[in-house]
């Protein structure tokens, strides 16, 4: 049943990356997988801090999603910008 809530929190971290690339995309401001990282590192200090394991991977799994949804920008990582005009999607990696 958990494993179930932290794929239920990806998906959350996901749709908030993926809504904030459609609508948020054209203003000067960090990528979201930044924040997505930084919310990695957050789960992994509580874990290893607090030994807190229902937090950190609820934030560890949150982060992943916004993480893997702006993937592109990660990979040629992109910190800062505006991102390119194109047609916008939902189900997509961009």
């Amino acid at each position: 049943m958990q494993v179930l809530v932290y794929i239920l929190l990806t998906f959350i971290g996901f749709a908030i990356g993926r809504v904030g690339h459609i609508y948020g995309g054209q203003m000067k401001s960090p990528h979201h997988w930044i924040y997505g990282v930084i919310l990695m590192f957050a789960g992994i200090l509580i874990f290893l801090v607090f030994f807190e394991s229902k937090w950190s991977l609820g934030l560890i799994s949150v982060g992943f999603g916004l993480a893997v949804s702006d993937l592109e920008d990660m990979a040629d990582f992109k910190v800062y910008g505006v991102d390119l005009p194109g047609k916008k999607r939902f189900w997509g990696v961009d």
